[in-house]
């Protein structure tokens, strides 16, 4: 019996030994996904990670742990710094898919790369494939780090937000001015132009007349939609829409998409951090594909039951 108890004890002392000389690290990249299932070398041990990214390695006899894996960069840190608590950041090599990412542009260009690209989409034609509206649900969960980079941290996320709302906001508003400008410069000439393929003439006049009716409502209303809020103002100086009426409901639409955008994603981020322990910046993927969804439904509806509806008309 004494026998039995011994050996039982051993088993006991060899795991709480084993257990003590194991951390479980999380492993994430810097655009905080996490390494799912990847394979891993720490300090010259292969491991493989979780489907959650974790995965339990050896207490090193040195103070720190290196860690490799296909794809990424090496990194070295403080073993001291691992915790099962916190995320050990690897650092992704860079692929085109990134540029799909709106963490990308936060992280690598900082506050002054998110005013550029929100100035370029809502004016420049090459900015139509910029993804406006996750930038800017993502800049509002990141806006503590944001105002930290040019030194404007005022301690208080809600004159943080409006920093960067007032920022942004001007930056779309110049964006949206330009577009204008452009359009003015090259539309009397293109009511000159002879139809072809891609251009009808008549195309013009439906337009003009679609702005003298919904002109300041539809300036407003392409804020929200990807691809049209970059052609929308274009168009209107092509079309020759009243400078005042542009210029007033350019700023209403760039403000009421830049702080809506903004103050949805960080305070939407605190409200599921704080009741169900969610962290949206781990789920970014299918907040954007959401957002995509939600701003294009409009666009979609309009082009396919839109002609159904007219066609249907016709036929009566």
């Amino acid at each position: 019996m004494k026998q039995v108890v011994f050996f039982i004890f051993l088993l006991l002392t060899i795991s709480h030994l084993q257990a003590q000389d194991s951390i479980a690290v999380n492993l994430v990249n810097q655009y905080k996904k996490h390494l799912k299932s990847k394979p891993v070398r720490i300090n010259n041990i292969d491991y493989t990670t979780d489907k959650t990214g974790h995965v339990t390695i050896r207490k090193p006899l040195s103070d720190s742990i290196t860690i490799t894996s296909p794809g990424y960069d090496e990194e070295t840190i403080a073993f001291a710094e691992t915790d099962t608590q916190k995320q050990v950041v690897v650092n992704k090599h860079f692929s085109w898919t990134d540029l799909l990412t709106p963490m990308f542009y936060i992280l690598y260009g900082g506050i002054w790369l998110l005013i550029l690209i929100i100035f370029a989409e809502t004016g420049l034609f090459i900015g139509f494939f910029f993804p406006g509206d996750s930038l800017l649900f993502v800049a509002g969960i990141l806006s503590t780090s944001l105002v930290d980079s040019i030194s404007l941290n005022t301690g208080n996320d809600f004159f943080n937000l409006m920093i960067i709302t007032a920022l942004c906001s001007i930056a779309g508003i110049l964006g949206n001015t330009v577009g204008y400008i452009t359009g003015r410069k090259v539309g009397p000439a293109m009511f000159n132009w002879r139809d072809r393929w891609l251009f009808k003439k008549r195309y013009l006049y439906q337009a003009q007349a679609f702005y003298d009716k919904h002109g300041g409502g539809a300036i407003v209303f392409a804020r929200f939609l990807p691809l049209v809020r970059t052609f929308a103002p274009i168009v209107a100086g092509i079309v020759g829409m009243d400078k005042k009426k542009f210029g007033f409901y350019n700023i209403i639409g760039c403000i009421a998409w830049v702080t809506s955008m903004l103050f949805i994603g960080h305070y939407l981020n605190a409200f599921t951090k704080k009741q169900f322990g969610i962290d949206l910046e781990e789920h970014l993927e299918v907040i954007v594909i959401a957002i995509v969804l939600v701003t294009t439904a409009p666009v979609l509806f309009k082009m396919f039951f839109g002609k159904k509806k007219k066609a249907d008309e016709h036929i009566l």
